[in-house]
Protein backbone atom coordinates (compact mmCIF):
# COMPACT_ATOMS: atom_id res chain seq x y z
CA UNK A 1 0.00 0.00 0.00
CA UNK A 2 1.47 3.40 -0.75
CA UNK A 3 2.34 4.92 2.50
CA UNK A 4 1.53 8.77 1.54
CA UNK A 5 -2.42 7.33 1.73
CA UNK A 6 -3.82 9.04 4.40
CA UNK A 7 -7.56 9.24 5.41
CA UNK A 8 -8.39 11.67 8.32
CA UNK A 9 -11.71 10.38 9.43
CA UNK A 10 -12.83 6.96 10.66
CA UNK A 11 -15.96 5.48 7.40
CA UNK A 12 -17.92 2.99 6.72
CA UNK A 13 -16.95 1.42 3.17
CA UNK A 14 -18.59 -1.04 1.02
CA UNK A 15 -16.33 -2.62 -1.56
CA UNK A 16 -18.43 -4.99 -3.81
CA UNK A 17 -16.73 -7.88 -5.45
CA UNK A 18 -14.42 -8.03 -2.23
CA UNK A 19 -13.13 -11.67 -2.60
CA UNK A 20 -11.34 -10.40 -6.48
CA UNK A 21 -8.26 -9.17 -7.29
CA UNK A 22 -8.45 -5.69 -7.12
CA UNK A 23 -11.55 -5.79 -4.27
CA UNK A 24 -9.27 -7.47 -2.05
CA UNK A 25 -6.76 -5.22 -2.03
CA UNK A 26 -9.22 -2.34 -1.26
CA UNK A 27 -10.59 -3.95 1.43
CA UNK A 28 -7.12 -4.80 3.25
CA UNK A 29 -5.93 -1.26 2.26
CA UNK A 30 -9.11 0.77 4.02
CA UNK A 31 -8.97 -1.50 6.99
CA UNK A 32 -4.91 -1.02 7.73
CA UNK A 33 -5.75 2.81 7.63
CA UNK A 34 -8.33 2.14 10.42
CA UNK A 35 -11.80 2.32 8.21
CA UNK A 36 -14.45 0.00 8.90
CA UNK A 37 -15.47 -2.16 5.68
CA UNK A 38 -18.46 -4.12 4.46
CA UNK A 39 -17.41 -6.64 1.52
CA UNK A 40 -20.10 -8.15 -0.76
CA UNK A 41 -19.03 -10.97 -3.06
CA UNK A 42 -20.97 -14.03 -4.46
CA UNK A 43 -17.75 -15.88 -4.57
CA UNK A 44 -18.24 -16.83 -8.74
CA UNK A 45 -15.02 -15.52 -9.75
CA UNK A 46 -13.27 -14.74 -6.66
CA UNK A 47 -11.33 -16.69 -3.86
CA UNK A 48 -11.99 -16.40 -0.16
CA UNK A 49 -8.34 -17.23 0.34
CA UNK A 50 -7.88 -13.69 -1.03
CA UNK A 51 -9.13 -12.52 1.65
CA UNK A 52 -7.20 -14.22 4.49
CA UNK A 53 -5.43 -11.42 5.84
CA UNK A 54 -7.86 -9.56 7.21
CA UNK A 55 -11.26 -12.05 7.26
CA UNK A 56 -10.77 -11.80 10.93
CA UNK A 57 -10.56 -8.16 10.81
CA UNK A 58 -12.97 -6.86 13.72
CA UNK A 59 -13.78 -3.42 11.40
CA UNK A 60 -14.51 -6.31 8.76
CA UNK A 61 -17.53 -7.87 7.95
CA UNK A 62 -18.09 -10.15 4.62
CA UNK A 63 -21.71 -10.97 3.24
CA UNK A 64 -22.10 -13.69 0.41
CA UNK A 65 -24.58 -12.35 -2.05
CA UNK A 66 -25.11 -11.05 -5.63
CA UNK A 67 -25.41 -7.03 -7.02
CA UNK A 68 -28.44 -8.71 -9.29
CA UNK A 69 -30.14 -8.63 -5.89
CA UNK A 70 -31.76 -5.33 -5.12
CA UNK A 71 -32.99 -6.01 -1.61
CA UNK A 72 -29.16 -7.23 -0.76
CA UNK A 73 -27.79 -3.77 -2.46
CA UNK A 74 -30.58 -1.75 -0.44
CA UNK A 75 -29.82 -3.75 3.00
CA UNK A 76 -26.05 -3.40 2.70
CA UNK A 77 -26.12 0.62 2.01
CA UNK A 78 -27.29 1.47 5.50
CA UNK A 79 -25.03 3.43 7.36
CA UNK A 80 -21.97 3.46 4.52
CA UNK A 81 -20.95 6.16 3.96
CA UNK A 82 -18.32 5.41 0.63
CA UNK A 83 -18.80 2.40 -2.34
CA UNK A 84 -16.11 1.19 -4.30
CA UNK A 85 -17.82 -1.34 -6.34
CA UNK A 86 -15.85 -3.58 -8.64
CA UNK A 87 -18.51 -6.65 -8.79
CA UNK A 88 -18.54 -7.32 -12.62
CA UNK A 89 -17.97 -10.30 -14.88
CA UNK A 90 -14.96 -8.74 -15.85
CA UNK A 91 -13.14 -10.80 -19.09
CA UNK A 92 -13.65 -9.77 -22.51
CA UNK A 93 -13.95 -13.80 -23.29
CA UNK A 94 -16.43 -14.39 -21.24
CA UNK A 95 -18.77 -11.82 -22.33
CA UNK A 96 -18.53 -12.49 -25.74
CA UNK A 97 -19.59 -16.25 -24.56
CA UNK A 98 -22.47 -14.79 -22.66
CA UNK A 99 -23.12 -11.65 -23.06
CA UNK A 100 -26.55 -11.88 -21.53
CA UNK A 101 -24.82 -12.40 -18.32
CA UNK A 102 -22.15 -9.62 -18.79
CA UNK A 103 -25.52 -7.06 -19.24
CA UNK A 104 -27.22 -8.61 -16.15
CA UNK A 105 -24.89 -8.35 -13.73
CA UNK A 106 -22.39 -5.35 -14.84
CA UNK A 107 -25.38 -3.27 -15.85
CA UNK A 108 -28.57 -4.48 -13.90
CA UNK A 109 -25.92 -5.03 -10.82
CA UNK A 110 -24.63 -1.51 -10.86
CA UNK A 111 -28.12 0.12 -11.47
CA UNK A 112 -28.78 -1.85 -8.11
CA UNK A 113 -25.87 -0.36 -6.41
CA UNK A 114 -26.97 3.45 -7.65
CA UNK A 115 -29.74 3.07 -6.28
CA UNK A 116 -29.27 1.66 -3.43
CA UNK A 117 -26.86 4.81 -2.83
CA UNK A 118 -29.77 6.84 -4.21
CA UNK A 119 -32.29 5.47 -1.03
CA UNK A 120 -29.68 5.40 1.46
CA UNK A 121 -27.99 8.77 0.94
CA UNK A 122 -24.34 7.36 0.66
CA UNK A 123 -22.12 10.37 -0.16
CA UNK A 124 -19.94 8.61 -3.37
CA UNK A 125 -20.02 5.73 -5.65
CA UNK A 126 -16.65 5.31 -6.88
CA UNK A 127 -16.74 2.44 -9.72
CA UNK A 128 -14.37 0.57 -11.97
CA UNK A 129 -14.94 1.14 -15.85
CA UNK A 130 -12.41 0.03 -18.36
CA UNK A 131 -9.71 1.18 -20.87
CA UNK A 132 -11.51 -1.53 -23.51
CA UNK A 133 -14.17 1.48 -23.91
CA UNK A 134 -11.87 3.24 -25.85
CA UNK A 135 -11.91 0.01 -28.88
CA UNK A 136 -9.15 0.19 -31.79
CA UNK A 137 -8.88 3.31 -33.31
CA UNK A 138 -6.34 6.16 -32.03
CA UNK A 139 -2.72 5.71 -31.76
CA UNK A 140 -1.68 7.67 -28.94
CA UNK A 141 -2.71 7.99 -25.50
CA UNK A 142 -6.13 7.92 -24.71
CA UNK A 143 -7.74 10.36 -22.73
CA UNK A 144 -11.33 11.09 -21.24
CA UNK A 145 -12.70 13.15 -23.81
CA UNK A 146 -12.37 11.13 -26.93
CA UNK A 147 -15.40 8.80 -28.92
CA UNK A 148 -15.66 5.51 -27.31
CA UNK A 149 -15.86 2.58 -29.74
CA UNK A 150 -16.37 -0.33 -27.69
CA UNK A 151 -15.85 -4.00 -29.16
CA UNK A 152 -16.87 -6.50 -27.07
CA UNK A 153 -20.05 -6.87 -24.63
CA UNK A 154 -17.72 -6.59 -21.71
CA UNK A 155 -16.17 -2.86 -23.34
CA UNK A 156 -19.83 -2.25 -24.06
CA UNK A 157 -21.75 -2.73 -20.76
CA UNK A 158 -18.85 -0.60 -19.19
CA UNK A 159 -19.55 2.18 -21.54
CA UNK A 160 -23.21 1.72 -20.22
CA UNK A 161 -21.81 2.21 -16.90
CA UNK A 162 -20.68 5.34 -17.26
CA UNK A 163 -23.62 6.57 -18.99
CA UNK A 164 -26.04 5.15 -15.87
CA UNK A 165 -23.85 7.09 -13.14
CA UNK A 166 -24.07 10.43 -15.56
CA UNK A 167 -27.73 10.27 -15.91
CA UNK A 168 -28.67 9.28 -12.31
CA UNK A 169 -26.24 11.49 -11.00
CA UNK A 170 -28.53 14.05 -13.31
CA UNK A 171 -31.95 12.58 -11.85
CA UNK A 172 -31.02 11.54 -8.68
CA UNK A 173 -28.04 13.48 -7.39
CA UNK A 174 -25.73 10.75 -6.74
CA UNK A 175 -22.11 11.52 -6.78
CA UNK A 176 -20.29 9.23 -8.80
CA UNK A 177 -16.83 8.34 -10.16
CA UNK A 178 -15.60 6.35 -12.71
CA UNK A 179 -12.06 4.96 -13.02
CA UNK A 180 -11.00 3.36 -16.55
CA UNK A 181 -8.48 0.98 -15.71
CA UNK A 182 -5.91 -0.01 -18.20
CA UNK A 183 -3.85 -3.06 -17.65
CA UNK A 184 -3.70 -3.60 -13.71
CA UNK A 185 -1.72 -6.23 -11.98
CA UNK A 186 -0.33 -7.52 -8.78
CA UNK A 187 -0.32 -10.14 -6.39
CA UNK A 188 -3.56 -12.36 -6.20
CA UNK A 189 -4.26 -11.77 -9.80
CA UNK A 190 -5.84 -15.46 -10.83
CA UNK A 191 -3.33 -16.95 -12.90
CA UNK A 192 -5.43 -20.13 -14.54
CA UNK A 193 -8.62 -20.25 -16.76
CA UNK A 194 -8.80 -18.64 -20.26
CA UNK A 195 -10.02 -15.59 -18.33
CA UNK A 196 -6.50 -15.18 -17.07
CA UNK A 197 -4.74 -11.62 -17.33
CA UNK A 198 -1.45 -12.24 -19.05
CA UNK A 199 0.79 -11.18 -16.04
CA UNK A 200 -0.17 -13.45 -13.62
CA UNK A 201 -0.59 -15.99 -16.26
CA UNK A 202 2.57 -15.37 -18.18
CA UNK A 203 4.48 -15.27 -14.15
CA UNK A 204 2.68 -19.28 -13.63
CA UNK A 205 3.33 -20.61 -16.76
CA UNK A 206 7.20 -19.55 -16.55
CA UNK A 207 7.61 -21.26 -13.00
CA UNK A 208 5.88 -23.88 -14.15
CA UNK A 209 8.41 -24.25 -17.50
CA UNK A 210 5.62 -24.53 -19.70
CA UNK A 211 4.91 -22.72 -22.89
CA UNK A 212 3.94 -18.76 -23.15
CA UNK A 213 1.66 -18.06 -26.28
CA UNK A 214 1.86 -14.47 -27.61
CA UNK A 215 -1.12 -13.46 -29.77
CA UNK A 216 -0.11 -11.01 -32.47
CA UNK A 217 3.74 -10.38 -33.18
CA UNK A 218 4.39 -9.62 -29.84
CA UNK A 219 4.54 -5.77 -30.32
CA UNK A 220 0.69 -5.26 -28.88
CA UNK A 221 1.44 -2.47 -26.39
CA UNK A 222 -0.12 -2.34 -23.26
CA UNK A 223 -0.24 0.26 -19.56
CA UNK A 224 0.60 -1.87 -16.36
CA UNK A 225 -0.67 -0.52 -13.72
CA UNK A 226 0.34 -1.87 -10.32
CA UNK A 227 -2.26 -2.85 -7.38
CA UNK A 228 -1.34 -0.13 -5.28
CA UNK A 229 -1.60 2.49 -7.34
CA UNK A 230 -5.13 1.35 -8.22
CA UNK A 231 -6.11 1.36 -4.37
CA UNK A 232 -4.41 4.92 -4.31
CA UNK A 233 -6.83 5.97 -7.22
CA UNK A 234 -10.07 4.75 -5.51
CA UNK A 235 -9.37 6.19 -2.07
CA UNK A 236 -8.69 9.76 -4.11
CA UNK A 237 -11.75 9.18 -6.13
CA UNK A 238 -13.46 8.57 -2.76
CA UNK A 239 -12.62 11.40 -0.88
CA UNK A 240 -11.82 14.07 -3.60
CA UNK A 241 -14.44 17.27 -4.69
CA UNK A 242 -13.99 16.18 -8.29
CA UNK A 243 -16.28 13.57 -10.15
CA UNK A 244 -16.83 12.23 -13.21
CA UNK A 245 -14.52 9.66 -15.42
CA UNK A 246 -10.85 9.17 -14.97
CA UNK A 247 -8.06 7.13 -17.15
CA UNK A 248 -6.14 5.25 -14.04
CA UNK A 249 -2.97 3.82 -15.29
CA UNK A 250 0.93 4.18 -15.17
CA UNK A 251 0.79 6.44 -17.83
CA UNK A 252 3.79 4.27 -18.76
CA UNK A 253 3.77 1.76 -21.92
CA UNK A 254 5.33 -1.41 -22.70
CA UNK A 255 4.95 -4.28 -25.56
CA UNK A 256 4.06 -8.07 -24.84
CA UNK A 257 7.68 -8.53 -25.92
CA UNK A 258 9.18 -6.39 -23.48
CA UNK A 259 6.77 -7.53 -20.55
CA UNK A 260 7.73 -11.57 -21.70
CA UNK A 261 11.75 -10.48 -21.30
CA UNK A 262 11.02 -8.82 -18.30
CA UNK A 263 9.90 -11.95 -16.62
CA UNK A 264 11.96 -14.05 -18.32
CA UNK A 265 14.80 -12.56 -16.30
CA UNK A 266 12.77 -12.45 -13.03
CA UNK A 267 11.64 -16.21 -13.44
CA UNK A 268 14.57 -17.70 -15.23
CA UNK A 269 12.20 -19.03 -17.88
CA UNK A 270 14.25 -20.48 -20.77
CA UNK A 271 12.32 -21.12 -23.96
CA UNK A 272 10.90 -19.41 -26.52
CA UNK A 273 7.09 -17.48 -26.82
CA UNK A 274 5.09 -19.47 -29.24
CA UNK A 275 3.23 -16.79 -31.77
CA UNK A 276 -0.29 -17.46 -32.50
CA UNK A 277 -2.75 -14.93 -34.11
CA UNK A 278 -5.24 -11.98 -33.05
CA UNK A 279 -7.71 -12.48 -30.82
CA UNK A 280 -11.22 -11.48 -31.75
CA UNK A 281 -12.10 -8.01 -29.86
CA UNK A 282 -8.16 -7.40 -28.57
CA UNK A 283 -7.02 -3.83 -28.71
CA UNK A 284 -3.59 -3.63 -30.27
CA UNK A 285 -2.60 -0.29 -28.52
CA UNK A 286 -3.59 0.79 -25.09
CA UNK A 287 -2.10 3.67 -23.50
CA UNK A 288 -3.20 6.11 -21.15
CA UNK A 289 -2.91 10.23 -20.75
CA UNK A 290 -3.85 10.22 -17.04
CA UNK A 291 -3.34 14.10 -16.89
CA UNK A 292 -6.73 14.64 -15.60
CA UNK A 293 -6.27 12.22 -12.49
CA UNK A 294 -3.11 14.08 -11.90
CA UNK A 295 -4.51 17.19 -11.91
CA UNK A 296 -8.35 16.83 -10.25
CA UNK A 297 -7.56 13.85 -8.15
CA UNK A 298 -3.98 14.26 -7.32
CA UNK A 299 -3.27 10.92 -8.47
CA UNK A 300 0.65 9.85 -8.67
CA UNK A 301 1.72 6.59 -9.71
CA UNK A 302 3.85 5.58 -7.26
CA UNK A 303 5.54 2.05 -8.08
CA UNK A 304 7.80 1.27 -10.95
CA UNK A 305 6.97 -1.20 -13.79
CA UNK A 306 10.26 -3.34 -13.17
CA UNK A 307 9.71 -2.83 -8.90
CA UNK A 308 6.25 -3.92 -8.97
CA UNK A 309 6.79 -6.96 -11.74
CA UNK A 310 9.64 -8.17 -9.25
CA UNK A 311 7.13 -7.74 -6.12
CA UNK A 312 4.22 -9.84 -8.35
CA UNK A 313 6.71 -12.51 -9.38
CA UNK A 314 7.95 -12.68 -5.57
CA UNK A 315 4.17 -13.54 -4.61
CA UNK A 316 3.22 -16.08 -7.25
CA UNK A 317 6.79 -18.09 -6.30
CA UNK A 318 6.02 -17.65 -2.62
CA UNK A 319 2.29 -20.08 -3.40
CA UNK A 320 4.18 -23.06 -4.93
Amino acid sequence: MNNHIKINSEYRWLVTGVSGFIGSHLAQSLLLLGQKVLGLDDLSAGKIENMNNFINDPNFTFIKGDIRDKAICINLCEGVDYILHHAAIGSVTQSIENPHLADQVNNGGFINILMAAYKQGIKRVVYASSSAIYGEKGNGRRHENELLEPLSPYAASKCANEHYARSLSNTHNISTVGLRYFNIYGARQDPNGAYAAVIPKWINAMLASDDIEIFGDGETVRDFCYIDDVVQANILAALSDSEGIYNIASGKTSTLNELFLNLKQLTGYSKTPIYKDFRAADIKISCADISKAKNNLGFTPSIKFKYGLKDTVNWYKEQL
